[in-house]
C-alpha cells in the first residue's frame, strides 16, 4: 500500500509548480500561458490540479500521511535541488541515491513550456541548469536508467528561482483624484514571473511598505495617500511565491532602480470670498485711507498684501487714534455665504458711531440712487462661483473692452480676499494669490499658512480674474499647488461700477424655424440680472465626413449675434445654437447646445432624356446655396411581378460641388409609366430629405417589334411579329396599339395600314399583287412610338382575270381581260394548235401595256392556244390560257409562195422560242430554289426599274459567303459594285445580316449581367466571349461584354469590346491585366454630340488610381491632331505591366472618316501594327458599342497584313468570319464600302513601292 501511494505522489510531483506564480512579460518567450497563470492568481482561483491534490490528501488516513511525510523527509536529505546566487538550479546526488544496476542518472526539470532532461556526467559533481524564467517555480525530479529506458521520477524537489529587479518605474497623478491617488507604473524585465510587488516609501520620518498584487500590464492605482504630502525614496521589489505541500516558497528581487519622490496635490482653500471697497472720494489726493498700512504716508498695493490681517487691524486702530480728520471710512465685513451677495454700506459717523447698512441691491444700479462716485464707500462681498467657463468649440468669445477714450484710472478701490484653510488632512506651507486683469497677470503673492485674508488696491478698469491656491513645498519633493476651481471673475468699469460674473447658464433654450434660412431663438428668464444676451450659431456641417463634397465657406460659418432672430442660414445644414447672458464684457456659462437640422431645398430642372426603351438619363441642377450629403434617386412604377406600386430607391449619389448632376437609369420596362424622384438628404438623425415635389413622370418608349413571318395569299398579306425578349403582360403597359403599314412603290394607293389592339400580335392587310412593299410594324404609346426594321417584300403579279376573245376574223382576233394589281406590261402569245416544235420556237410574244390586244397575222380557219402573262418588275405571273379560232378564207394563188415563206419563217422563230424557253426554265428553277418572295431594299432598284433576284436567308445559310477579287482587278470591281447607288454593295451587306442569327448569348441575358451591357442589342456570343478569372464563384463574376476575334496571325489576335461603363471599368482593367494585353486601341471619344459614348476609365493625372484591385498610373501622354498616345503602368499585388493606349479621336460614330482622312486612318493602323508585332498577346479594341468602328479597324489591320503577302482579297469572307465571332462587326454599309476604299489605296501604295523597287534594281544592275 505504501508503494501505491508513493507512486501516486511521485506522479503528481512531476507537476508540482505548474500553476504557481505569474509571468510579467508574455511577449518574450513563453507566452500566453503565463498571462493565464497571473490572472488566475489575481482572481483568487486555484487551478484544478491543486484542487485535485487537496481532495486526494483529504482522503488519506492520518497515520498514512505521517508515514508519507516521513518518507518525503528522508528523501529530501538525499537528492537535493537548490538555486544559487547566480540564479542557477543546482542538483546534487547523495551516496544513498546510488543504486545497483543503474547505468545513468538524470534530472527532469519541469515548469517551462518544454520539459528539460539533463544527464549527470559525474555523480559526484553537481549538475547546473540556467533557468530561462526568473521567479518561476521549477519541479526537479531524479530519473534512473536501467538498460535503454528511463524510469519515472524517483524523487522530486520544488525550487523557486529569483525574479529579476525592476528596470525602471514612474509615478503619475491619478487624474480623477490627484490629491490622494497615484498611478504606479513599472517596467519589469522579460521572462520574469512575480505574484506581488512590495512598494516601500518614506512618509515623514517613518518608513512604510505595502504589498500590491493588482499590477495589470505593469500598472496599478493607489488611492490612499495624504493630500500635499511628500513621499520619498519610493522603491519597487518583485516577489515570487509558490506553495508545495502547504509549504510556502518566497523569493524577492533586488532593488536596482533609482528611488523616486512624489508629492500629492494639496486640497484648495475653502470658502474663498471677496469684497470690493470703494474708498472715500474726499481723501487727500494720492493718499489712501488710513485702514491701509503705509510708509511715508502711502503704501503700495504689493506691500499691503503681505500684512497679516491682525497686524492690519492693529495699524488701523493706531492710525484711527492719530487721525485728526473729521470723517473716516468704516469697513463692514459680510459673513461668508455660499452665494454671492451684493451689499452697499454707508459711511460711519464717528460722532454717533452708527453704521447704516443698505439693502442688497441688484446687479444694475437704481438710477434714482446716488452714483458710486457720490458715495463715501461701497463694499461688495461675494464667494467663489462653482463653475468655470469652457472654451469648447462654438462658445462665444469675451466681449470687447471699453473704448480707449474712457478714463484709464479708477477711483480708490480696495479688494479684500478671505478664505479658510483647506480640508484636512492636507499638508501645506502657504497660499498663492493670483490677480489677472484682461488676461494678463498683474499681481502674484504668497502668504504663509496662518494668513487667511488679503488686501490690494485696484487702480485700473477691466475684467479681473482672482484665484487663491494652496501651496505645499516642504521636503525633497517638487512643490505642488492645489488644482481645484478657486477663481472668481468681476468687471470694474472706468467709472468704478462693478459688474459681477454671471454664474447661471441660460435655461430652456428653444429654436423655431421661420423658413429655410431664418430661425427664432427663445429662452427662459434668468434669476440673475444681466444687460444682454449673445447667441452663438455654429455650422457643424463641415465636421461631417464627406470626401467628395467641397463645401462653401458659408456652410462652415460661426456667427455671434445679439438678436434672437438668426438669418442667413443654409438649407440642409446642421447648426449648433448656444445662448450666453452678458453683463458688460462678462459672459455667463453657455446654455445646453441645441442642434437644429434644416431641411434642404429640392433639386431644380429635373429632366428625363430617353436613351432607349429600357434606359433613360435623369439630369437635374442643385440650388447654389444648399448643403446636403447625398442625392437619392427613387422610382415609382407598377411592378408586374409583385403586382404593386411603391417608391423604391434606385441609386444614391454622393454630393459634389458640381451644379449639374445626372445618372443613367437602366433595366426599365418598355412602354411603362414611371415616376422619378430625386431627394437631397442631410446628416440629421434621422436624416432629413427634400422634396417630394422634385418629381417627374415619364413613359418609356416601346421596344421595336420584330416581324417574324409574312405570308401572302389571295390578295391578303398575313403578318406576325414578336415583342421583347421576355413575355410581358401588356395590359399594364402604356402601349396603345400596333400599326402595320405597307408602302407600295407603284400602286394607286401607295400606303396601306391597319391598327391592331396591343394584346394581338398578328394582322392581315389586303394588298394588290405585283408591287414591292416596305412593310413595318410600329408599337405606339401616347407619347412615342418605335418601328420595326423595315422588311421589303415583293409580291408576284397576279394572272389576268376574265380573259375573252372577241372580233375574230380570218387573220386576227382581239383578246380582252380584267387587270389585277400592279402590272408593268402584258405578254400575249398565240400558238397554233397543230404547230411543230420548230414553229412554236419561232413565235414571238406580243407586248402590251393595255388590257385589250388585237392579235393579227393569223392563219384563216385555224385554232390557236393564246396565253396572256402579267409582268411586274420583270417578274411574270402565271399565264392565263384561252383557245381561239380564225374565220375561213378562200386561197389566192399568189399567196402560195408567200405561205411557204411564212412556214419557213415560223420554223425559224419556233427554234428561237424553244431556245429561250430552255433558258427561262433554268431561270425559273433557280427562282424556286431561292424562294418566290425576296426581301430587298428600295435602294437596290436599277435605274431602268428592273429588280434582280436576291438570296433568301435560308439559302445564305447553306452556302459560304465569299467573294475573292484579284487586286489587279480591284479598281474595276469597286466601280462595278458602286454602280446604281452602290446597289451590289447593298446586296452583299444584306447577306451579312444573316450571319450569327443562330448563335446564343445566354450569359449576356442573365439579369445580373444586363446592366453591364452598354447597348441591349449588342451582346457577346457565348462561345467566343472573354471570361474573367474571379476569386469568387458568384454568378456573373466572369462576365464582360467582349469577344475574341481571329486575326491574320492567330485565332485570338484581337479582343473586341464595348466602351467601359462606370460600373464595368474595374472589370475592363482586370481583363487587360489577365489577358496581358500590351495595347488598347480606343476609336471613340468619351462624349460625342453631347452623348456619353465611353467612360473616362483612366486617371486624369499622374497620380495612381485604384480600379478595384488594379492600380493604374499614367506615365506619359502625347497628342497629335487626330490621335493621342498614352502609356499606363498597371499594378496588382507584386506584378506590374506597361500598357500602350492609342486613342483615335477623329472617327464619327456610325460613320467613317472622310476620303481625305483615309491616309490618316491607315497611318494610325500602321502605328498600331508596328507595336503589335512585338507581342503575341491579344490587342484590345473598342469604340462605343465595340462593333462598328472596332470591326472596321480590325478589318483594315488584317487586310494591311494580308496585302503585303498576297495579290487578292476577300473582304466579304473576312467580314463574315468576324461577324461569326461577334455580332454586327462592321456595323453599317458605309463602313463596309469604306473598307473597300482603303484597300484600293493600300494596293496603289504597294504597286508604287514595287515600281520604286524595280527602278532601284534596274539602276543598280546597269551600274
Amino acid at each position: 500500500m505504501v508503494k501505491a501511494v508513493r507512486a501516486q505522489r511521485s506522479g503528481a510531483d512531476t507537476d508540482l509548480c505548474a500553476w504557481r506564480g505569474s509571468r510579467s512579460d508574455a511577449a518574450a518567450g513563453g507566452g500566453g500561458g503565463a498571462i493565464v497563470w497571473m490572472r488566475s492568481r489575481l482572481r483568487g482561483r486555484r487551478p484544478g490540479i491543486a484542487r485535485a491534490d487537496r481532495d486526494t490528501r483529504t482522503m488519506l488516513h492520518p497515520l498514512f500521511l505521517a508515514l508519507h511525510l516521513l518518507c518525503f523527509t528522508q528523501s529530501m536529505t538525499a537528492f537535493q535541488a537548490t538555486v544559487n546566487d547566480e540564479g542557477l538550479i543546482v542538483a546534487t546526488l547523495d551516496s544513498s541515491d546510488l543504486q545497483e544496476n543503474v547505468t545513468a542518472y538524470a534530472v527532469q526539470i519541469s515548469g517551462e513550456p518544454r520539459t528539460i532532461l539533463i544527464q549527470f556526467v559525474n555523480t559526484s559533481e553537481p549538475l547546473l541548469y540556467n533557468a530561462s524564467f526568473h521567479g518561476l517555480c521549477y519541479t526537479v525530479g531524479l530519473l534512473l536508467r536501467r538498460g535503454q529506458a528511463w524510469s519515472r521520477p524517483m524523487k522530486t524537489v520544488a525550487v523557486l528561482t529569483k525574479p529579476l529587479p525592476v528596470r525602471s518605474a514612474q509615478i503619475l497623478d491619478y487624474k480623477e483624484a490627484p490629491e490622494t491617488g497615484v498611478v504606479f507604473e513599472i517596467d519589469p524585465p522579460t521572462r520574469n514571473v512575480f505574484s506581488r510587488v512590495n512598494i516601500s516609501y518614506a512618509e515623514g520620518q517613518e518608513r512604510r511598505s505595502m504589498l500590491y498584487k493588482d499590477f495589470y500590464r505593469g500598472k496599478t492605482v493607489f488611492k490612499h495617500w495624504l493630500p500635499g504630502m511628500c513621499y520619498r525614496n519610493i522603491t519597487f521589489q518583485l516577489i515570487s511565491e509558490a506553495t508545495v505541500y502547504q509549504t510556502a516558497l518566497v523569493t524577492h528581487s533586488d532593488i536596482t532602480h533609482t528611488p523616486l519622490h512624489h508629492r500629492t496635490v494639496p486640497h484648495p482653500p475653502l470658502n474663498i470670498s471677496y469684497k470690493i471697497i470703494h474708498l472715500s472720494q474726499r481723501a487727500a489726493p494720492g493718499q489712501l485711507p488710513d485702514m491701509l498700512p503705509h510708509d511715508s504716508g502711502q503704501r503700495s498695493p504689493r506691500q499691503a498684501r503681505d500684512v497679516p490681517l491682525m497686524e492690519e487691524r492693529e495699524e488701523e486702530e493706531t492710525q484711527a487714534e492719530e487721525n485728526t480728520s473729521d470723517e473716516v471710512i468704516g469697513v463692514t465685513y459680510a459673513p461668508f455665504n455660499s452665494t454671492k451677495v451684493l451689499t452697499v454700506s454707508a459711511p460711519i459717523d464717528v460722532n454717533n458711531s452708527r453704521t447704516e447698512e443698505a439693502e442688497p441691491s441688484s446687479y444694475w444700479l437704481d438710477p434714482t440712487e446716488p452714483s458710486p462716485a457720490d458715495k463715501d464707500e461701497e463694499f461688495v462681498n461675494g464667494v467663489l462661483p462653482e463653475y468655470e467657463d469652457s472654451n469648447e468649440p462654438g462658445s462665444a468669445m469675451a466681449l470687447p473692452a471699453e473704448p480707449s477714450v474712457l478714463p484709464t484710472r479708477l477711483p480708490p478701490i480696495l479688494l479684500e480676499l478671505r478664505w479658510l484653510p483647506p480640508r484636512p488632512p492636507t499638508s501645506y506651507d502657504s497660499f498663492n494669490v493670483y490677480i489677472y486683469r484682461d488676461g494678463n497677470s498683474t499681481e502674484t503673492a504668497t502668504v504663509d499658512e496662518s494668513t487667511h485674508e488679503f488686501f490690494t488696491e485696484l487702480t485700473e478698469p477691466g475684467i479681473y480674474h482672482v484665484q487663491v491656491t494652496t501651496l505645499s513645498s516642504s521636503g525633497d519633493c517638487e512643490s505642488r499647488e492645489s488644482s481645484g476651481d478657486t477663481a472668481f471673475t468681476f468687471y470694474l468699469s472706468p467709472s468704478g461700477e462693478l459688474l459681477e460674473d454671471l454664474r447661471e447658464r441660460p435655461q430652456a433654450v428653444s429654436v423655431r424655424l421661420l423658413d429655410s434660412s431664418t430661425a427664432a431663438i427663445s429662452w427662459a428668464p434668468s434669476s440673475q440680472n444681466h444687460n444682454g444676451s449673445l447667441v452663438s450659431v455654429v455650422s457643424t456641417t463641415c465636421l461631417k465626413p464627406s470626401l467628395s463634397q467641397r463645401m462653401e465657406n458659408t456652410y462652415c460659418s460661426e456667427e455671434n449675434s445679439t438678436s434672437d432672430i438668426i438669418t442667413n442660414l443654409t438649407p440642409g445644414a446642421q447648426y449648433r445654437v448656444v445662448v450666453y447672458h452678458t453683463n458688460g464684457p462678462l459672459i455667463s456659462p453657455p446654455s445646453e447646445p441645441v442642434i437644429i437640422d434644416i431641411e434642404p431645398t429640392g433639386v431644380r430642372e429635373l429632366t428625363v432624356y430617353p436613351l432607349s426603351p429600357t434606359a433613360v438619363i435623369l439630369s437635374w441642377q442643385r440650388p447654389y446655396h444648399v448643403a446636403f450629403r447625398k442625392y437619392v434617386l427613387q422610382t415609382f412604377f407598377f411592378n408586374p411581378v409583385t403586382l404593386a406600386s411603391e417608391w423604391t430607391t434606385y441609386y444614391e449619389i454622393a454630393a459634389t460641388a458640381s451644379v449639374i448632376a445626372s445618372v443613367r437609369v437602366t433595366d426599365l420596362l418598355p412602354a411603362w409609366y414611371y415616376n422619378f424622384r430625386v431627394s437631397m438628404v442631410t446628416w440629421g438623425d434621422p436624416p432629413l430629405s427634400c422634396c417630394d415635389s422634385s418629381t417627374v413622370s415619364f413613359v418609356t418608349a416601346p421596344e421595336a417589334p420584330h416581324i417574324s413571318s409574312v405570308d401572302y395569299s389571295h390578295g391578303v398579306l398575313y403578318v406576325r411579329w414578336t415583342y421583347g425578349e421576355l413575355f410581358i403582360d401588356l395590359s399594364h403597359s402604356r402601349m396603345l396599339h400596333w400599326q402595320v403599314v405597307a408602302v407600295g412603290k407603284k400602286g394607286p394607293e401607295k400606303t396601306y395600314s391597319v391598327d391592331v389592339t396591343r394584346n394581338v400580335m398578328r394582322a392581315s392587310l389586303p394588298l394588290p399583287p405585283g408591287d414591292i412593299y416596305n412593310l413595318t410594324v410600329t408599337a405606339c404609346t401616347e407619347r412615342s412610338r418605335n418601328t420595326s426594321t423595315p422588311n421589303i417584300i415583293k409580291l408576284e403579279p397576279a394572272p389576268p382575270r376574265s380573259l375573252y376573245a372577241v372580233n375574230a376574223t380570218h387573220s386576227s382576233v382581239t383578246l380582252l381581260w380584267t387587270e389585277e394589281g400592279v402590272v408593268d406590261y402584258y405578254q400575249v402569245l398565240c400558238r397554233p394548235s397543230k404547230a411543230s416544235k420548230e414553229q412554236l420556237k419561232a413565235l414571238e410574244p406580243q407586248t402590251s401595256t393595255s388590257h385589250v390586244v388585237t392579235i393579227s397575222g393569223l392563219i384563216p380557219s385555224s385554232s390557236y392556244n393564246c396565253t396572256v402573262t402579267s409582268f411586274s418588275y420583270s417578274t411574270p405571273s402565271k399565264p392565263t390560257h384561252i383557245s381561239v379560232s380564225t374565220v375561213a378564207k378562200e386561197m389566192n394563188p399568189s399567196v402560195a409562195a408567200i405561205s411557204a415563206l411564212a412556214v419557213l419563217s415560223i420554223l425559224l422563230i419556233s427554234l428561237l422560242v424553244l431556245f429561250l424557253l430552255v433558258l427561262r426554265k433554268k431561270h425559273l428553277q433557280m427562282t424556286r430554289e431561292c424562294g418566290a418572295e425576296t426581301f430587298v431594299n428600295f435602294a437596290s432598284f436599277e435605274r431602268d426599274g428592273k429588280l434582280p433576284y436576291n438570296w433568301s436567308k435560308t439559302a445564305l445559310k447553306k452556302r459560304k459567303l465569299t467573294s475573292p477579287v484579284q487586286l489587279d482587278d480591284f479598281e474595276a470591281f469597286f466601280k462595278d459594285m458602286s454602280k446604281d447607288s452602290a446597289y451590289k454593295f447593298s446586296l452583299q451587306f444584306e447577306d451579312l445580316k444573316s450571319i450569327g442569327l443562330d448563335l446564343s448569348h445566354d450569359a449576356a441575358d442573365l439579369p445580373i449581367n444586363r446592366p453591364k451591357n452598354r447597348y441591349t442589342n449588342i451582346l457577346p456570343y457565348d462561345f467566343s466571349r472573354v471570361k474573367l478569372i474571379s476569386m469568387h464563384n458568384d454568378e456573373g463574376s466572369d462576365y464582360i461584354n467582349a469577344n475574341y476575334i481571329p486575326g491574320y496571325r492567330h485565332n485570338k489576335e484581337y479582343i473586341a469590346t464595348q466602351g467601359p461603363l462606370p460600373e464595368t471599368r474595374n472589370d475592363f482593367w482586370k481583363m487587360v491585366l489577365q489577358q496581358k494585353s500590351p495595347i488598347i486601341v480606343m476609336l471613340t471619344q468619351c462624349s460625342e454630340r453631347r452623348r456619353v459614348k465611353c467612360d473616362h476609365y483612366w486617371p486624369f493625372n499622374e497620380d495612381p488610381v485604384m480600379y478595384g484591385e488594379v492600380s493604374v498610373e499614367l506615365l506619359s501622354e502625347s497628342e497629335s491632331p487626330e490621335w493621342i498616345i498614352r502609356k499606363f503602368r498597371l499594378g496588382y499585388a507584386d506584378e506590374s505591366q506597361d500598357v500602350l493606349h492609342l486613342n483615335y479621336t477623329s472617327w464619327p460614330d456610325h460613320g467613317v472618316p472622310t476620303v481625305n482622312a483615309i491616309e490618316s486612318i491607315l497611318q494610325f493602323v500602321h502605328i498600331v501594327r508596328q507595336q503589335a508585332n512585338r507581342t503575341k498577346d491579344p490587342i484590345i479594341v473598342h469604340c462605343s458599342a465595340g462593333v462598328g468602328r472596332t470591326g472596321t479597324f480590325i478589318a483594315l489591320d488584317r487586310l494591311m497584313q494580308h496585302i503585303r503577302e498576297h495579290e487578292y482579297v476577300d473582304i466579304l469572307g473576312m467580314v463574315s468570319e468576324m461577324r461569326s465571332h461577334r455580332l454586327s462587326m462592321v456595323q453599317t454599309e458605309e463602313q463596309y464600302v469604306f473598307i473597300h476604299q482603303c484597300v484600293m489605296l493600300m494596293w496603289q501604295k504597294k504597286k508604287q513601292q514595287s515600281i520604286t523597287s524595280d527602278v532601284i534594281y534596274e539602276n543598280a544592275s546597269k551600274t
